[in-house]
C-alpha cells in the first residue's frame, strides 16, 4: 500500500512507521520542515493545503498532537493541545476531501480521554462522551474528520489508552522510579488505568488499516483494565520492589497542576470493536505488557 503518515516522530509513529516499512509498504512522512528525502512531503498543518502530493495514496494516518503530559496545563499549553489536534486534522481532512484520487481510509488519532472519568463503570465505543477538557478536545478532534467522511473516505478514530513502553511515554518515567523502590499508587489508587502494550498498539492500528469493515471509534486498550493500585502492585512484584509509597492527590496537583486530575480520574475502557472483529492481543494482561516494556529500556 501507498501510505502517508503525519506525526511519525513520536513513540507510536516511530514504531508504526518501522513496522509498515518492514512489511513492504510504500511509506511517506508528512513533515513540517522542508522535505529532505524522497519519502517526505513538506506541509504546514496550520494553513489550508491542497494536498495534491497525496493524490493516489491508499491510506493516510494522522497521529499529530503535542504531548498532554509534557508540560503543566497553562492556558497557552491547553490551546496547543487542542490546536495541534483539531486544526491539523481539519487541514488534512479538507485536503483529502478535495482530491480526485482519494485514499480509501484515514486513520486519525484520538484518545480514551473521550470518556472522561468513568469511575468503576466499564465503557466501550458505544458509550457517550464524558466531561472535562480532554473529553471536549477529543470530541472536536474526531469531528474535524467530517470533511473526509463526507467525501466517502473510511475514517477510523484511534482512541488510544496508556501505551506501555520502556522507551517512551509514561512508563519511561515510571520504570526508573519503581526500580529505585520509590514507586507507588497515585492518589487512592482506585482509579482504572486502561493500558496497552506498544506491540499491540501497532498491531491494532495495522488491523484497522487493513480491515474495511472497521470504521468510527476504536478503543486501543488492553482487554483487562486494572486499577492504579493493582497496576502498581504488578510493577512492584515484577521488579521485586514493593510499591508501598503512595503519591497523595494534593502532591500531584502541586507538581502537575490541572493535568493531575487526569492521572487520578478513572478510565475503565473495553476494546469492544477490536474484540468483536477478532483481533488477538499478544499481551492481553498488563503484566505481560510491562515485562516486554522492561526489555525496551535503553
Amino acid at each position: 500500500m501507498r501510505i502517508a503518515i503525519a506525526g511519525s516522530s513520536g513513540l507510536i509513529g516511530t514504531a508504526l512507521s518501522a513496522s509498515l516499512v518492514n512489511q513492504g509498504h510504500d511509506l511517506v512522512r508528512l513533515v513540517r520542515r522542508p522535505a529532505s528525502a524522497s519519502n517526505e512531503i513538506s506541509w504546514d498543518p496550520t494553513r489550508e493545503w491542497d494536498g495534491a502530493a497525496l493524490e493516489g495514496y491508499d491510506a493516510v494516518i494522522n497521529l499529530s498532537g503535542v504531548g498532554v503530559g509534557d508540560h503543566r496545563w497553562t492556558k497557552s499549553y491547553k490551546q496547543k493541545i487542542r490546536d495541534s489536534r483539531v486544526i491539523t486534522t481539519t487541514v488534512l481532512s479538507q485536503a483529502l476531501a478535495k482530491l480526485d484520487n482519494k485514499p480509501t481510509v484515514l486513520l486519525n488519532a484520538s484518545a480514551i480521554g473521550w470518556y472522561g472519568n468513568t469511575g468503576d463503570r466499564m465503557r466501550d465505543e458505544g458509550s457517550p462522551r464524558g466531561t472535562g477538557f480532554l473529553a471536549t478536545v477529543c470530541e472536536q478532534w474526531e469531528a474535524a474528520t467530517m470533511p473526509a467522511q463526507e467525501a466517502g473516505i473510511r475514517v477510523v478514530h484511534l482512541r488510544t489508552g496508556l501505551v506501555v513502553a520502556g522507551n517512551g511515554g509514561a512508563w519511561k518515567r515510571l520504570i526508573p522510579l519503581f526500580k529505585a523502590g520509590i514507586g507507588g499508587k497515585l492518589g487512592t489508587g482506585k482509579q482504572y488505568w486502561s493500558a496497552i502494550s506498544l506491540t499491540d498498539e501497532i498491531a491494532a492500528i495495522e488491523f484497522c488499516l487493513t480491515n474495511p469493515s472497521i470504521q468510527g471509534a476504536v478503543n486501543l486498550t488492553g482487554p483487562t483494565p486494572l486499577t492504579n493500585a493493582e497496576l502498581t502492585a504488578v510493577m512492584g512484584k515484577v521488579l521485586n520492589k514493593p510499591a508501598v509509597l503512595p503519591v497523595p492527590a494534593f502532591a500531584l496537583k502541586i507538581v502537575l497542576g490541572e493535568f493531575a486530575t487526569e492521572t487520578i480520574d478513572s478510565a475503565r475502557i473495553l476494546p469492544k470493536v477490536l474484540l468483536d472483529a477478532g483481533f488477538a492481543f499478544e499481551h492481553p494482561t498488563f503484566e505481560e505488557a510491562f515485562r516486554v516494556a522492561l526489555t525496551q529500556q535503553s
